[in-house]
């Protein structure tokens, strides 16, 4: 899985200096902490920033590795300010492709659900488009519903926490129009591999998806069949190297399926149709 923002150093820098408060300073330090895109970030800390000491906090806790998003209590999404915390899965650009998708098919839904919805940015990105769906979230992570709450909260979103379908109610059977899942998809063995900030900071619950990657994607495609309306879609994302055995396990589950792929922002989403 690709890294939310640029790797950390293999050694903390020295504490940035609330003396050094100026723009300047502060792409300096983000730069000097390898922070690639530090004029960027340095933008972001400075407009969150009320004060020179808390600039310093802000800066001093980026340059000690801690992902951007985490240093700034939120994420961005689909034009969304996501409100993120510790221990929660930052929603990752890509994952706007799948949002895109599910418009594109189902540009009426009335009854959307964002299954392993982490912290809610998709549900809240669908209900931002949608003209007033039901949305309902779903995540086996008492953190993460905890977060997903307080981000739907606005349109009235309702948060389950639970284990995929046996969180929902089973009043959604047979209506949901758009099933998100945004499952975690990194084989097991690759989890050790990814950057620092996934691996130190995000729940593994949220990154392991099994022996090859899969394993959660093929509970909810078996499920999904019987929460979908006619017509309605399931949405999942998944790796390029994956994404035959995922279309596979859509096609076993009866959905008419096919993989939609984004080069720009290599995301790739298995999407299936009940008949």
């Amino acid at each position: 899985m690709p890294p939310l923002s640029p790797p950390s150093p293999p050694s903390p820098p020295a504490p940035f200096s609330a003396a050094l408060p100026s723009p300047d300073a502060v792409v300096a330090a983000l730069r000097a902490a390898g922070c690639v895109f530090a004029e960027d970030e340095a933008e972001l800390i400075l407009a969150g920033a009320r004060t020179a000491g808390e600039l310093a906090d802000l800066v001093d806790r980026r340059v000690r590795g801690l992902p951007l998003e985490l240093v700034l209590g939120w994420a961005g999404f689909r034009g969304l300010r996501i409100a993120v915390g510790p221990g929660v899965f930052v929603p990752r650009r890509r994952t706007e492709f799948l949002v895109a998708r599910a418009l594109a098919h189902a540009p009426h839904a009335a009854v959307v659900v964002d299954l392993c919805c982490g912290s809610g940015a998709v549900g809240a990105a669908l209900a931002a488009a949608l003209d007033r769906p039901e949305v309902h979230a779903a995540d086996v992570d008492p953190v993460a519903v905890e977060c997903a709450r307080g981000n739907l909260a606005a349109v009235g979103g309702q948060v389950h926490a639970g284990d995929l379908f046996d969180a929902l109610p089973d009043e959604l059977r047979g209506r949901v129009d758009i099933l998100a899942a945004n499952v975690p998809y990194v084989p097991t063995d690759e989890v050790p591999l990814l950057p620092a900030e996934a691996r130190e900071h995000e729940p593994l619950v949220a990154l392991d998806g099994g022996a090859d990657g899969l394993d959660v994607l093929r509970r909810v495609a078996a499920g999904a069949p019987a929460w979908l309306a006619p017509g309605g879609c399931l949405l999942a994302e998944t790796s390029e190297r994956q994404a035959p055995a995922a279309v596979d396990a859509f096609a076993r589950a009866g959905l008419v399926t096919r993989l939609a792929v984004c080069e720009e922002l290599y995301a790739h989403v298995v999407i299936g149709v009940r008949g």
